[in-house]
């Protein structure tokens, strides 16, 4: 029974999470009228697109037992090579291909070196976070590259802002967590994903391709991470070398509230998409509340630490 209550816990704990924040704000007289309204909830929907997004390829990493820090950095490298396509007057779709196709080459490089070279993930995306960032702020001359107008501006907005519906940044992040869910559910490729999560070794010796299959991974999450420079690039209209900075914390954090292990092995989109629910509503809410930014920060901070005390006690509990 206990083991059933427990089971049961882990699945629902993201849930549970996520009612808890918005009780948290919905209790103060000040602020429930409008945090509980549809417009706001809207407003938490558009906020939560490129974390989502970025939780969608950092899930299948740390699944497989690695990491990536260089989130951020590629997320705004790949809004500056954007602003700079449109420019140049190329296309909406020309565009999307190209920075979707960056964030791959990105993703690529720290695949190859990780699982060709054998080199620490942490090492690895740590060095690439500061060579995307600096390779973005040289592309941009060190200033925001603006452009008159583009099709992308109107992906992270509506028509009527007071209308009920919501940004097509918003379908987009939904479509692409139920095709990743299915991707890692009901295919070999994510089964194997699991599989070296959980034991490398033992996947090698039947007969996985771990470096290819490692290289793959990053690879895909790279053009998540490129998707949700172009949502950066929509929502901010300019592409700024300076933004995104920090957002791989949110980006992992997310995915270890919902329920991964920084061990590897243990994983699902939906419990990731909840904690990048979750991380929107909580700064959502600080924002209502009227709470200075390093009370934010403070926040945000003891969520992660909460989250990997969490996971360390799951391994603990499983061990």
């Amino acid at each position: 029974m206990n083991e059933r209550l427990r089971n049961l816990l882990a699945k629902a704990g993201p849930f549970i999470g996520l009612v808890l924040v918005i009780v948290l704000f919905a209790i103060p007289a000040e602020s429930r009228d409008t945090f509980l309204s549809y417009y706001n909830f809207k407003i938490i929907f558009t906020q939560t697109v490129i974390v989502a997004i970025g939780a969608l390829g950092m899930t299948m990493i740390i699944v497989s037992g690695g990491i990536d820090l260089s989130v951020g950095s590629a997320i705004a490298l790949t809004s500056v090579v954007g602003a700079l396509l449109i420019q140049k007057g190329w296309g909406a779709a020309s565009v999307c291909i190209a920075m979707i196709a960056s964030g791959g080459l990105i993703g690529l490089i720290n695949g190859t070196a990780i699982a060709g070279m054998r080199m620490t993930p942490f090492i690895i995306t740590l060095g690439t976070l500061s060579i995307g960032r600096g390779a973005a702020q040289l592309m941009a001359d060190n200033q925001t590259v603006n452009y008159d107008s583009s099709a992308i501006n109107n992906w992270m907005t509506t028509a009527d802002p007071s209308s009920f519906a919501l940004p097509a940044g918003v379908w987009v992040a939904f479509a692409l967590a139920v095709l990743t869910s299915l991707l890692l559910k009901n295919t070999v490729f994510g089964r194997h994903i699991f599989a070296i999560g959980s034991n490398e070794q033992t996947a090698r010796l039947c007969g996985i391709p771990t470096v290819r299959l490692k290289i793959a991974i990053y690879g895909l999450a790279g053009c998540f991470f490129g998707l949700a420079g172009l949502f950066q690039l929509s929502r901010l209209r300019q592409g700024d070398p300076t933004v995104a900075i920090g957002l791989e914390l949110d980006i992992i954090a997310s995915v270890i509230i919902g329920g991964a292990s920084l061990n590897g092995g243990v994983g699902t989109i939906l419990g990731s998409m909840i904690g990048a629910l979750i991380m929107a509503v909580l700064r959502n809410g600080s924002q209502q509340m009227g709470w200075p930014t390093p009370v934010q920060q403070i926040i945000i901070g003891l969520v992660i630490v909460v989250a990997v005390f969490l996971d360390r006690l799951r391994q603990g509990r499983q061990s």
